[in-house]
């Protein structure tokens, strides 16, 4: 049961880990193929693309839950303790609120998505998914945190 509970805390990385895998296996075999055995696959560098999206989204929304974007915080760091957690807690309800709204738009894209691949003719409603999941996963996370920063906020004393 720990295993499994240590999976799901990290599995946007283990599932990224996979599509990165991926990506480099296909990427080395066409490169392999090309220029050993002159003839490349014709749906390799769709399937690397593609894997190579999942990987960036599925990367983005892990690097959210770890608090590892990048952020301006040289003012922020300026302000007053209290001020400071104000203002964390306003940034994190604009991240729910702008998180969420790419959720929805990215869902609407996808679900009226038409397009397929040249090669491989499949729906880019695979591929493109990847911005629904990592949107909602950052939605979610975002919830969490406006929660959490409301209790440092208003429940916690000026001592912790």
């Amino acid at each position: 049961m720990k295993k499994l509970k240590e999976f799901f805390q990290d599995f946007e990385l283990y599932l990224g880990s996979v599509f990165i895998s991926i990506t480099i296996l296909v990427v080395i075999m066409n490169v392999f193929t090309r220029y050993v055995l002159k003839f490349t696959y014709f749906w390799a560098e769709e399937v690397a693309v593609g894997c190579f999206v999942w990987t960036i989204f599925l990367g983005t929304a892990a690097a959210y839950r770890k608090k590892a974007l990048i952020g301006v915080e040289a003012i922020v760091v300026l302000l007053p303790q209290k001020v400071r957690k104000f203002v964390q807690f306003i940034v994190y309800i604009l991240m729910t609120v702008i998180s969420g709204v790419m959720c929805y738009f990215g869902f609407q894209y996808v679900y009226s998505s038409s397009k397929i691949t040249a090669a491989l003719e499949i729906s880019y409603s695979y591929i493109n998914s990847a911005i629904v999941l990592s949107f909602g996963l950052m939605t979610f996370y975002s919830i969490i945190y406006t929660i959490q920063s409301l209790k440092e906020l208003f429940f916690t004393t000026e001592e912790n």
